[in-house]
């Protein structure tokens, strides 16, 4: 009798382990769609319920695509944007500019500025990067933003540190006018940024 239920023991607890593992199994098998849903479903940028842009995060892992610098030296020391512009696009982005050399409607460009520092190094004399000072961003978004030339919107979060946790939307005429004047290709200034000369499909 007693050998019966120490049979019966086992195979209850043979049972027990096998649904935990299959749970397991089930569970690990989950677990990758559901983070990868989680992680398709991030938002590239996110407003706030009045329409301010918050401060990203993470953009220094997008591509970057160049940086122009207008130091005061080359400009009577009165240059509109004397500071190195970094400027990164989103991934996804990117991607599709390679594919058909246009910018999708929810593309982010990011500029992110730094000071001239030393204009001296062990490679010659030059212009160096020194601090970080500001974060400028662009928008392009024809449901937001569907009054703006070109469907692109213009963000600043100040040149000084510490910059603004929320950005309003400049005006139309601070940036847009300017970039819709002189930009090569759909307000973005393509002719400054070597990456996405070189990303574009070439024309046979």
């Amino acid at each position: 009798m007693f050998g019966s239920r120490r049979m019966i023991s086992t195979a209850i607890v043979a049972v027990l382990v096998g649904i935990a593992g299959l749970s397991y199994m089930l569970a690990t098998a989950v677990a990758p769609t559901v983070a990868a849903v989680d992680r398709g479903s991030e938002a590239l940028v996110e407003f706030t319920a009045d329409g301010k842009l918050k401060q990203p995060v993470g953009y220094r892992e997008w591509v970057f695509v160049g940086s122009p610098l207008t130091p005061n030296d080359l400009n009577g020391d009165k240059a509109n944007f004397p500071e190195f512009h970094a400027v990164y696009i989103d991934p996804e982005s990117f991607a599709q500019y390679r594919k058909t050399g246009e910018f999708r409607d929810g593309t982010v460009l990011i500029k992110e500025l730094s000071s001239v520092g030393s204009k001296k190094a062990a490679s010659g004399n030059g212009y160096f990067q020194g601090d970080i000072t500001g974060l400028d961003i662009t928008i392009k978004d024809s449901k937001r933003f569907k009054d703006e030339p070109g469907s692109w919107a213009y963000f600043s979060f100040g040149h000084k540190y510490p910059l603004k946790n929320e950005a309003a939307k400049n005006p139309t005429s601070a940036c847009n006018q300017c970039h819709q004047n002189n930009a090569k290709q759909d307000w973005v200034f393509t002719q400054y940024y070597p990456v996405l000369r070189a990303a574009a499909p070439k024309s046979k």
